[in-house]
């Protein structure tokens, strides 16, 4: 099995670090790490060091050795960004959760036309934190050490301009009367922004598909069945990951 991976603000550089926290409490409560055990410790932002846990002390304090070698993940030549529809209830955290497992890169949330959840004021706030947390542990748990950046909530507009810049950028699309190519077989670039947009449960709008289609995105399907919004933004990056070669 890998080794649990643990954040911090910093990563050491040095014979020993003390992990104390929420982090430390994780690592000695929860996952009841003990002297001897590998660990890997990270910014989340690519940069991560192994270590061997050297004591455990009390309920929330872990001391690291053999942190002397930091390395550092590359970005990903094809970036993959899904911009995510709100959906209800908790459905939100478990795209979040289930598109970090898998490997996107980045997560945009999108306040859609036909989205019955709605981010307003201190509400939004909250619920864009837990996004935010559920990537950070759903990293965490998929041995990641460069964690999807999830972006503020983003209206038709800024999705449109983000469309806009990629190198290529999709909308799914479940209405079998609209035309659309399957995202199996639509040429992808060999690098750059790739860019996908996922619609709520009742749809993209057509006016939204007008604007998306006017700022360069494609029309595409994933398959015959229509996935909820929580599970296609997954299915379309495992297909992604894979024709980009980044799960070769």
């Amino acid at each position: 099995m890998t080794a649990p991976v643990f954040v911090v603000d910093q990563l050491p550089q040095g014979p020993g670090f003390v992990l104390d926290g929420p982090e430390g409490r994780h690592a000695v409560s929860v996952k009841r790490l003990r002297a001897g055990e590998d660990v890997v410790l990270t910014d989340g932002r690519g940069r991560w060091a192994e270590g061997v846990v050297t004591a455990a002390e009390g309920k929330d304090r872990l001391t690291v050795g053999g942190l002397e070698t930091v390395h550092e993940e590359p970005p990903a030549a094809a970036r993959i960004t899904v911009v995510q529809a709100l959906p209800k209830g908790d459905r939100g955290e478990l795209a979040v959760e289930t598109m970090t497992e898998t490997g996107v890169d980045a997560i945009v949330p999108w306040q859609a036309a036909r989205c019955i959840t709605q981010w307003k004021g201190e509400r939004g706030l909250k619920s864009l934190a837990k996004w935010r947390a559920t990537a950070r542990e759903a990293g965490k748990q998929s041995r990641r050490v460069r964690f999807p950046d999830v972006a503020d909530a983003a209206t038709t507009r800024q999705v449109a301009a983000l469309l806009a810049t990629a190198d290529f950028a999709a909308v799914l699309h479940e209405d079998r009367d609209h035309p659309s190519e399957p995202l199996a077989t639509v040429p992808l670039p060999a690098e750059g922004e790739i860019v996908l947009v996922v619609g709520p449960e009742g749809g993209v709008s057509p006016e939204e598909l007008a604007v998306f289609a006017e700022a360069g995105a494609r029309i595409c399907r994933l398959g015959r069945s229509v996935l909820r919004t929580s599970t296609a933004g997954t299915a379309a990056t495992a297909l992604l990951l894979g024709r980009t070669g980044r799960w070769s």
